[in-house]
């Protein structure tokens, strides 16, 4: 168990953090948290920004009652803001907002219009702040993430295979592509930390075939290793068929079932993991609470294919599922970045 104590070490990695969001004296920064946030992280982050010289203040949100019909984890779609206009603008007025709610502001119905303010978000992801560090701020990382980001936005389509059976093509003409730096200099931008995913989300009907999560892979919304493969038949953007036997499969099929929303099933975005630092082992050993599974999404070599909400094609649910799979091979048109689990040498 990790215990909650504030470490020098900490706040020098909190301000590197700010360092490479270009964080400089005198910039007024939001520190947006609500009751339920880990405490620590907002005082180390208070801390980190008084260290620059900047000017931080606090809005703390009460967290909102729960309105889902089953917990409600690792989304991206933080319902903390609740479109309380005073708090939208002061964001909007900000130059940074560190975002340390719950679930994020990443797929949040306010987020654009935070970005669009001209403001800029950075998501601490709701870890204890030992995960944190282990994946510091990396500036290296950042060209790659970009490369591989302008690799999906020059190809037509992505297919993914791999030796369990995966057979799957997603078309991204139309798709949102974008890729996490794990830094925010620019207005109007967002990132999470860690950083290390080349993703997009996909255009309505563009993602068919079959994904094959096999034993080892890992389902975040559970932070659980399967032990039995699923086969997951998507069509036209949407899971139609779950199968497969065991608990994972069972646990899979009841957490689908019980939004009672078609649109649980559907794509949201897809990509793969750029990040080094992250391990795939590593979920194994936290206590649940202590972390949100960014890292598992960002592993180097992984594809990350997600279920749930999409707004650019115009879907909007709270059910979803990260699930990033080993040992995939992925092509842009005909040029691979991913095989068999490993980065090619121009992205690694």
């Amino acid at each position: 168990m990790l215990v909650d104590r504030i470490e020098a070490k900490w706040i020098d990695t909190f301000e590197a953090a700010f360092r490479l969001c270009e964080v400089a004296p005198g910039d007024e920064v939001t520190i947006l948290s609500e009751t339920q946030s880990r405490a620590i992280n907002t005082h180390l982050a208070e801390l980190a920004l008084l260290r620059l010289g900047a000017k931080p203040f606090h809005i703390v949100m009460p967290t909102p009652a729960q309105s889902a019909p089953v917990p409600v984890r690792s989304t991206g779609s933080s319902v903390a803001l609740q479109n309380v206009r005073p708090v939208l603008e002061a964001l909007k007025a900000s130059k940074l907002v560190v975002d340390l709610t719950v679930e994020g502001l990443m797929h949040a119905d306010e987020t654009p219009e935070i970005l669009g303010g001209g403001s800029r978000i950075l998501y601490i992801s709701n870890e204890h702040p030992e995960a944190l560090e282990r994946m510091a701020p990396d500036a290296s990382l950042i060209p790659r993430v970009l490369k591989g980001r302008e690799m999906m936005q020059a190809a037509r389509t992505m297919h993914v295979t791999s030796a369990a059976g995966t057979e799957l093509s997603i078309g991204l003409e139309g798709a949102r592509i974008g890729g996490n730096l794990g830094a925010v200099t620019q207005p109007g931008t967002l990132a999470t930390w860690p950083g290390g995913i080349c993703s997009c989300f996909p255009a309505r009907s563009t993602v068919t075939g079959v994904l094959v999560l096999d034993e080892g892979d890992i389902n975040i919304t559970f932070k659980r290793y399967l032990e039995k493969p699923i086969r997951l038949v998507i069509e036209k953007d949407y899971v139609t068929a779950v199968e497969g036997t065991g608990a994972d499969a069972d646990l899979m099929r009841a957490y689908f079932e019980a939004w009672d929303d078609p649109e649980a099933y559907g794509t949201s975005h897809v990509g793969w993991g750029m990040n080094p630092g992250a391990r795939w082992e590593s979920l194994l050993l936290y206590d649940k609470g202590d972390v949100n599974g960014i890292e598992s999404r960002a592993f180097a070599g992984n594809f990350l294919f997600s279920t749930g909400a999409n707004p650019f094609a115009n879907r909007h649910t709270l059910g979803h599922f990260d699930l990033p799979v080993r040992g995939c091979t992925i092509t842009l048109d005909d040029t691979p970045v991913v095989v068999e689990g490993k980065l090619v040498p121009e992205l690694a």
